[in-house]
């Protein structure tokens, strides 16, 4: 379970990459372990640290769509929105995702348990449409897969 923000584990992750080339992406992964997401009193503490502008890192974060403002649900589903996923139907698949949780892309249950998210190519084109689980491939997903995306994320 990710932690509140917490400036001394802030700190901490600061020292470990500080003096790296380089460091402003391994502090923001080492913040999102840490915390669930890059918190907002994050960005001018890592600008501060590093000297750069607030602006240089927020525009990381935000252009990474890897990196959260708000925690994720338990669960992460990553639904493939590549062309070789778009032209197995994912489109309409990832519709009918969205409408059985009734939810928007980036957004969590109201329970926590699922955060639906776009990616654009997982490197499965042979086996699309696919998607990840909580870092677990799935492939070649249709009508039943809903269900079996639903059981999982019950557990």
């Amino acid at each position: 379970m990710p932690a509140a923000w917490s400036e001394k584990e802030a700190n901490d992750i600061l020292h470990v990459h500080q003096d790296r080339e380089g460091a402003l992406l391994p502090i923001l992964h080492d913040m999102q372990a840490a915390f669930g997401c890059v918190p907002e009193p994050a960005i001018p503490f890592i600008a501060q640290a590093l000297n750069l502008t607030r602006a240089e890192v927020h525009g990381v974060v935000s252009f990474y769509h890897d990196f959260r403002e708000q925690p994720a649900g338990r669960h992460v589903l990553k639904l493939c929105r590549a062309e070789a996923c778009q032209s197995m139907q994912s489109e309409a698949f990832a519709d009918r995702v969205l409408a059985h949780f009734n939810l928007d892309w980036g957004g969590t249950t109201p329970d926590g348990r699922l955060t639906i998210e776009p990616v654009y190519c997982l490197g499965l084109c042979a086996s699309a449409p696919s998607a990840l689980l909580d870092g677990e491939p799935m492939a070649r997903l249709d009508r039943d897969s809903i269900g079996e995306i639903a059981r999982e994320v019950g557990r």
